[in-house]
C-alpha cells in the first residue's frame, strides 16, 4: 500500500537528494505495525475500500472532488462510506469521493481562501507541507500546479487517510509521509515553498522550528506560516499554565509583533502578515466524521471570546516570508 520508491527516485536527482540518507529507513521504522495497535486494522480498511475509477478529479475547488456519484451504485457507495468512517477522525477537508461527502472537522478551504492570493503561485514549484494531516492541502497544492508536494505528519492514521484518497488519484506528484519535522535533515535547502500550518504552538522551541523551516528552503524560497496568535494588548507571548482550549501540547502563543520578530531573528526576510481571523464554530466544528468534541466545547460557555481556561479564544495569523 505504501510505495514511496517513485518519490525516492525523484529525490535522487534533486536538491533534496541528501534526505535519502535517512528517509527510507525512517519511513520503514514509522510503518512498523507494532508501533501502533490500530495499524493493521487501518491498513486492512484502506485495502478493502472498493476499487472505483473516477470520471472526474477536481482539486481546485473548496470541496475536493474525486469521482462522481454516477461512477458507482448505492450499495458500493455505502460500502465506501462505511470504510472511510472506520478511519475517523477526519480533520481537514471537505472532501467528496464518489458522492460520499466527508464533512471534516475543519473547513480547511476557508483557510486556503485566506492565503492563496498572497503566496507565490505554486505552478512548477517543489513544496513541503509540514503537519500535512490527511493531505487536503497537498491536493489543493497539486490543483494549483505544484510540481511535487511532500507532506510530513507523524500521525500514521492521517497518512492512512491520504492513502485512502490517493488510491483513487494515483499521482506521483504528491506524497504524505508518516514523519515529524525532527526527521528533516539539517540545511536541506531543497524546497521552493514550505507550509507550516497549525504547528508552531505545538513546538517546545518555536524559534528552532522556524530555523528548521528556513533551512529546508532554497535561497529566496517562501515560507507560509499559519498559527494561533494572541491579541497585541494581551501579552507578548502566552505560555499556558496547563492547557489551551483543552489542548495539552501548546507550549507558547505569541502575538503578531512577537512572531514577526522571531521570524526576523531566524533569518527570514520580506516578512508580511497577510491575515488574522478569529476561529469560528462554523469553521471548526463537531461532525459525524470526527466523533469527538470540537471548538464549541473548548470555549467558555458564557463568553466565546475566551477559552474554557480563560485565555483569549483562538485567532489565527498567516505570515509569508522568504529565506
Amino acid at each position: 500500500m505504501f510505495n514511496y520508491q517513485p518519490l525516492y527516485d525523484q529525490l535522487a536527482n534533486s536538491p533534496a537528494a541528501k534526505w535519502l540518507e535517512t528517509l527510507p529507513q525512517d519511513v520503514e521504522t514509522a510503518l512498523q505495525p507494532n508501533r501502533n495497535g490500530h495499524f493493521l486494522a487501518w491498513k486492512e480498511t484502506v485495502e478493502s475500500l472498493p476499487p472505483l475509477p473516477p470520471s472526474l478529479i477536481d482539486l481546485q475547488q473548496g470541496v475536493i472532488k474525486i469521482g462522481s456519484p454516477d461512477d458507482t451504485d448505492e450499495i458500493t457507495r455505502q460500502r465506501l462510506e462505511v470504510g472511510l468512517k472506520k478511519l475517523c477522525p477526519w480533520r481537514k477537508g471537505p472532501i467528496e469521493l464518489f458522492g460520499v461527502y466527508i464533512n471534516t472537522e475543519w473547513r480547511s478551504d476557508w483557510k486556503w481562501q485566506r492565503l492563496e492570493n498572497h503566496i507565490t503561485p505554486l505552478k512548477g514549484r517543489t513544496v513541503l507541507d509540514v503537519g500535512c494531516g490527511n493531505g487536503y492541502y497537498i491536493l489543493r497544492m497539486l490543483g494549483n500546479g505544484a510540481e511535487l508536494v511532500i507532506g510530513i505528519d507523524p500521525s500514521v492514521l492521517y497518512v492512512m487517510q491520504y492513502q485512502a484518497i490517493k488510491q483513487y488519484f494515483p499521482t506521483t506528484r504528491g506524497y504524505a509521509i508518516p514523519l515529524g519535522v525532527q526527521h528533516l535533515p539539517e540545511k536541506l535547502h531543497a524546497f521552493d515553498t514550505v507550509f507550516s500550518m497549525g504547528i508552531l504552538y505545538h513546538q517546545r522551541s518555536p524559534r528552532d522550528h522556524l530555523k528548521t523551516l528556513r533551512d529546508t528552503l532554497k535561497p529566496g524560497g517562501e515560507l507560509v506560516l499559519e498559527t494561533i496568535v494572541i491579541p497585541e494588548d494581551y501579552t507578548d507571548v502566552l505560555i499556558p499554565e496547563k492547557r489551551y482550549a483543552k489542548m495539552r501540547n501548546v507550549w507558547s502563543i505569541p502575538n503578531c509583533s512577537t512572531l514577526e520578530s522571531w521570524l526576523s531573528q531566524c533569518g527570514f526576510k520580506n516578512i508580511r502578515l497577510v491575515d488574522v481571523t478569529i476561529t469560528s464554530t462554523a469553521e471548526q466544528r463537531r461532525t459525524e466524521w470526527i466523533n469527538s468534541h470540537s471548538l464549541e466545547n473548548f470555549l467558555d460557555p458564557n463568553d466565546s471570546s475566551k477559552t474554557i481556561e480563560g485565555y483569549p479564544a483562538p485567532r489565527r495569523g498567516i505570515f509569508i516570508a522568504n529565506s
